[in-house]
C-alpha cells in the first residue's frame, strides 16, 4: 500500500503527519511525502517550529494513480496553503474523482472545501471549519471519527492530534479493504 501524504512547505502539525506516517509503515505500506515545492517541509507544534522531512515528490510530478490513499495532516497553516495551490487542491480531488480513499484531520478538510468534494457529506474537523463545511454543502459533526461513504470512495476525518490514534486505526482499516494493491 502507497499512502500519499500531502502538506505545504510549512505548517503541518508535526504529530497529525508523524504518528499517521508510522501507522502506515507498520501496516506494512510505504508512506510518501508530496508536497508543492521540493526539499524540506517544516513540521509546527501549533505555534512553535518542530522538526523538518524530506519531500519525496512534488505535487506537480504526482499522479492518483501512483497511491493506494491519501492522508491529509492539519495544522492551521498548512491546509491554507494547500487551498491556495491549484495542484495541489487537483492532486487531493483526483481521489475522489478515482475512487479512492481519503483521511483528513483537523483543519485539513479546508483542502476538501477548496476541492469541492464535500458536498452532500458528512465529516468532523477542528470546530472552526464548522461553518466553512456547511457552506460548501457538506454536514458538520463533533465526532473523534467520521466515516462518509459518498459513491466509490471513502472518506475518514477526525478532529484534532488527541484523536490520532483512532484516526489512524480507521483509516488503515479503509485503505486496506479499499481492495489496495499490497494491502495488510
Amino acid at each position: 500500500m502507497q499512502v500519499a501524504f500531502l502538506v505545504a512547505p510549512e505548517g503541518v502539525e508535526q504529530v497529525e503527519l508523524t504518528d499517521p506516517w508510522q501507522a502506515v509503515r507498520d501496516a506494512g505500506g510505504t508512506p510518501r511525502l508530496v508536497s508543492t515545492k521540493s526539499g524540506r517541509i517544516q513540521a509546527f507544534n501549533h505555534l512553535d517550529k518542530a522538526d523538518t522531512f524530506a519531500v519525496d515528490q512534488v505535487v506537480a510530478d504526482a499522479t492518483v494513480d501512483e497511491y493506494d490513499g491519501l492522508v491529509l495532516p492539519g495544522g492551521v497553516a498548512n491546509p491554507d496553503f494547500l487551498r491556495m495551490d491549484e495542484k495541489a487542491v487537483a492532486f487531493a480531488k483526483g481521489f475522489f474523482e478515482a475512487g479512492k480513499p481519503v483521511a483528513a484531520i483537523c483543519h485539513a478538510p479546508w483542502t476538501l472545501v477548496e476541492a469541492d468534494v464535500v458536498r452532500g457529506r458528512t465529516l468532523t474537523s477542528w470546530p472552526s471549519l464548522r461553518t466553512d463545511i456547511r457552506n460548501a454543502g457538506g454536514t458538520w459533526v463533533d465526532e473523534q471519527v467520521k466515516f462518509c461513504d459518498g459513491g466509490p470512495n471513502t472518506l475518514i476525518t477526525s478532529r484534532k492530534p488527541d484523536d490520532l490514534k483512532a484516526f489512524c486505526e480507521a483509516f488503515l482499516d479503509v485503505f486496506a479493504r479499499s481492495g489496495s494493491k499490497g494491502a495488510p
